[in-house]
């Protein structure tokens, strides 16, 4: 169903002719839909084809139903409550450290207190497969930024001075890239994939990371604000989710979060 709409919107920009998403907040422009989707498509082939097999993991006791329902909730609620307040500051901060960090972390503190917090089974990670992740993120970081399909370069540094672009990039690397990544993949697919399967699981935490981006990035237009945010940042989370599924390791899909936000800004210092 998730693959669906994605599908669905994709189909319907093309028969509209209006194919152009925003790829960032800070700017009106546009970029065609498949600029997105190639780096994507490359990574997913190679996570798909490398001869490497998934994270080891067993069944366990039991499905952590109510961690997973409550961080459903908690994703929603951003989504919507960042949209009525405007998707601006402070609001988008606030709420993200209320609803994507409080909640959980008073959740998981709350159930392992009693005894009845759900852990993931399976083994960490070898060594060797914690990094070998580093072939599909080089090959998505050269298609996106270093090929005809590379996204536009931003002039953010240009307009601040050195010490506010450095602490721009590290708040927003903390706040955005670190924080949503554990929230959205680790906390919330992990716990779905428990309940769903691998890929039904990483369609829902896409579509959720996605739709939060409406208020920041909207027009207005509900239905085509929705269906924009689901070929741009629906589709990159698909590559996100699965680089997270197979090898169950955080640097990859941190790399890959914080190079869309700060890349941009930090090529127009070049």
């Amino acid at each position: 169903m998730g693959l669906l709409l994605i599908a669905g919107s994709a189909l319907w920009f093309v028969l509209t002719g209006n194919t152009g998403v925003r790829y960032s907040a800070d700017t009106d422009d546009t970029i065609p839909m498949w600029f997105r989707w190639i780096p994507v498509l490359a990574g997913l082939a190679l996570v798909r084809l490398m001869p490497i097999p998934a994270a080891a993991t067993t069944p366990t006791q039991r499905q952590p139903r109510l961690e997973a329902g409550v961080l459903l909730a908690s994703a929603v609620l951003f989504a919507v409550t960042l949209r009525l307040a405007g998707g601006g500051e402070p609001a988008h901060t606030l709420l993200k450290l209320l609803l994507l960090l409080g909640v959980p972390v008073a959740m998981f503190w709350s159930l392992r207190r009693s005894g009845t917090a759900w852990r993931p089974a399976g083994a960490e990670p070898e060594v060797w497969r914690r990094w070998t992740p580093a072939i599909p993120v080089a090959a998505w970081a050269v298609l996106s930024y270093a090929s005809p399909w590379a996204m536009p370069s931003s002039d953010f540094a240009a307009t601040v001075d050195l010490a506010t672009l450095v602490l721009v990039l590290v708040v927003g690397f903390l706040v955005n890239s670190l924080l949503e990544e554990v929230f959205y993949r680790r906390w919330l697919q992990s716990r779905w994939e428990a309940i769903l399967g691998r890929w039904p699981a990483i369609v829902l935490a896409s579509l959720l990371w996605a739709a939060w981006h409406v208020a920041i990035q909207g027009t207005g237009d509900l239905p085509v604000d929705l269906a924009s945010t689901f070929v741009n940042q629906g589709v990159l989370g698909l590559f996100l989710g699965y680089l997270w599924s197979k090898y169950r390791t955080m640097w990859p899909i941190v790399v890959i979060h914080g190079a869309v936000n700060a890349i941009p800004v930090l090529l127009s210092l070049l």
